[in-house]
C-alpha cells in the first residue's frame, strides 16, 4: 500500500501544514439537510423580497399623499 500524501501537497481536502495533517474538504451535509436549508434560505429571501415591496409601496403611498396637497 503507498501514501496517498507523498509527493502531494492537497490530497482530497487534506494537506500537511507544520508536521500536521489538515482537513479543509466541506462537512458532511445530507441530502435531507441540504434541501432543508435551501428551502429556508428561499423562505427568507421571500420574506425579505415581500418587506422591501411593503416598504416601497408605502414610500410610494406616502409622495402620492404629498402631491394631492
Amino acid at each position: 500500500m503507498t501514501n496517498p500524501f507523498i509527493g502531494s501537497d492537497n490530497v482530497g481536502g487534506l494537506y500537511v501544514e507544520d508536521g500536521r495533517l489538515k482537513n479543509e474538504r466541506a462537512d458532511g451535509e445530507t441530502g435531507i439537510a441540504q434541501a432543508a436549508r435551501i428551502k429556508r434560505s428561499v423562505k427568507n429571501d421571500r420574506k425579505i423580497n415581500r418587506i422591501a415591496e411593503g416598504i416601497e409601496l408605502a414610500e410610494d403611498k406616502k409622495n402620492w399623499r404629498e402631491l394631492e396637497f
